[in-house]
């Protein structure tokens, strides 16, 4: 690719991003490209739309881009340096007031960034067996059922439903909660694991297979790898027309609901601690192939997070990625205060 076609490629990504409208050559020549005929960009553009950056919806018209297309403007976002918003620090104001725990935090993330970009956000706090854990109660729900309400340092509170091999008294319940929380409070469950078995069923021998029942069941619930997602804004992509095909809607609203795929990608996000920006094809997760994300790790309040955006190929990447950005950045100074 020569320098004149990375910039006309660049050039039509950016008018159809600000207008919706497909590029044409003169609009380039007028706009973007000057000292160069129509002509040439034309001829030029006519062999990017072979190289499979642009197509025509109709003969008579401009160019549209391609993925392909987006992932080299996403690429040249991505390398410069990025000016924070105007309004950032106005956002940092808002943050910094917000005084809630971690799940009242992230669904007002959640709520501002889709505010901000019209867009679908999302927020997810990963990695429970390395998060502080405050407290832990077992709670019986008759018979052999369980409830396990799993608190966390920032007031994020997990649950988890499970069975014993045999019925057990209430007041055994709150001894085997209290030994817990005498070994655990204040510890991540990384930490704890280990010493649990042993100490916890001091004393409560009568019961010992409960008791190793309980822990294996907390042990499971809090070592596979969850995600506590959040997430705001399908109203807003209800009014773009991208949305107005149905199936691109739908696959958004079924990546939200089934959660799996969503959690593998957060995942990846957060094991490169980087930005991540996955455009049509790039999506791994069934139907997305017509849509983008962005996501980005972040720091709160002690934990890890992931912060991301759901949206059209149509996106305003480089204002989406900057109100990520910036948005990591609060919530980050935050938690070093």
């Amino acid at each position: 690719m020569t320098e004149r076609q990375l910039g006309i490629i660049l050039a039509v990504v950016y008018e159809y991003i600000k207008t919706g409208e497909p590029a044409g050559s003169r609009t380039i020549t007028k706009k973007y490209i000057r000292g160069l005929s129509p002509a040439t960009i034309r001829n030029e553009m006519a062999d990017l739309e072979e190289m499979g950056y642009f197509y025509q919806p109709h003969t008579s018209s401009g160019r549209l881009p391609t993925a392909k297309a987006y992932r080299v403007y996403v690429d040249s976002v991505t390398a410069r340096a990025r000016s924070r918003p105007q309004e950032a620090e106005t956002w940092h104001r808002e943050l910094a007031g917000r005084r809630s725990g971690i799940e009242g935090l992230l669904t007002y993330v959640t709520h501002l960034l889709s505010r901000l970009t019209s867009c679908v956000a999302v927020a997810a706090v990963p990695g429970l067996d390395d998060a502080e854990i405050w407290h832990i109660d077992l709670v019986p729900l008759g018979g052999t059922h369980i409830l396990a309400l799993i608190v966390l340092k920032g007031g994020l509170v997990h649950h988890s439903q499970f069975d014993l091999p045999c019925e057990v008294e209430p007041g055994l319940l709150e001894e085997l909660s209290r030994r817990i929380n005498t070994v655990a409070s204040g510890r991540s469950w990384s930490e704890v694991r280990d010493v649990l078995f042993q100490y916890v069923q001091g004393g409560l021998e009568d019961a010992e297979a409960a008791c190793r029942a309980a822990i294996r069941e907390l042990d499971d619930f809090l070592t596979v790898q969850n995600y506590r997602f959040f997430s705001s804004g399908a109203k807003h992509i209800l009014n773009l027309p991208h949305f107005q095909t149905l199936s691109r809607l739908q696959a958004v609203l079924a990546l939200l609901e089934q959660e799996k795929p969503l959690a593998h990608m957060i995942e990846k996000c957060r094991k490169s601690a980087a930005l991540n920006v996955s455009i049509g094809e790039e999506n791994e997760a069934e139907g997305m192939q017509e849509n983008s994300m962005i996501l980005i790790p972040a720091r709160l309040r002690q934990q890890k997070a992931v912060l991301g955006l759901i949206g059209p190929l149509r996106m305003d990447y480089e204002r989406s990625i900057s109100v990520l950005e910036s948005v990591a950045d609060a919530l980050d100074e935050e938690a070093e205060d």
